[in-house]
């Protein structure tokens, strides 16, 4: 079940969404229309509208290169930033893995750590290159796998996910990994299950 992104009643489109979120949750790439197209599983032309109101409004920019349009956020601007966090929790790693987790046997509690982790609470640096996930309880390793293997195909972006059982995870511990999980930022997945 695919549920609707918070953000869609403000915004002009799914397509409209989602091609922001493409664009602006990877400021590193560059994309030509027909990549965007395919991405997003919309036509090329439906795709070109919508860079020609987002380019218009200063929001992407673009350059061609032979008969190509290559299109990529524009990172410069004091949009950037707002719309880039609007587009991660409508339509980034916080919703997609909320509803993948979401009823998987076993999962108690999740939270993304790491790189996104740190750039979600407002950390500099660079653009993650992957989302690292942490899950607490006792979900198959398979299920977790495909589940993986699943999101990182929708986020196009590399998922990692770690387990550990609810006991380790509220006990004192020197293990160098959970030491280092819980002392930098977490993004808790809102899972509604019972502990």
């Amino acid at each position: 079940m695919k549920v609707s992104p918070s953000l869609l009643p403000i915004l002009r489109s799914r397509t409209q969404g989602e091609l922001l979120a493409l664009v602006l949750l990877h400021p590193e790439r560059e994309y030509t229309i027909t990549e965007l197209a395919a991405d997003i599983g919309v036509t090329p032309t439906a795709v070109l509208r919508e860079v020609d109101r987002l380019t218009g409004g200063g929001i992407l920019a673009e350059r061609k290169v032979g008969r190509s349009r290559l299109v990529r956020a524009r990172t410069d601007t004091p949009l950037y930033r707002p719309l880039s966090d609007l587009m991660s929790v409508s339509f980034g790693p916080l919703p997609v893995l909320t509803e993948a987790l979401t009823g998987l046997e076993g999962v108690r509690r999740a939270f993304i750590y790491g790189s996104w982790a740190a750039r979600y609470s407002g950390e500099p640096g660079p653009p993650p290159a992957d989302v690292d996930v942490l899950v607490v309880g006792d979900p198959d390793p398979d299920a977790l796998f495909d589940l993986a293997e699943d999101v990182s195909r929708r986020l196009r972006r590399e998922v990692n996910v770690h387990r550990v059982s609810a006991e380790s995870w509220h006990a004192p511990t020197d293990d160098p990994f959970l030491t280092s999980v819980r002392e930098r930022p977490l993004v808790e997945l809102n899972l509604d299950v019972e502990a």
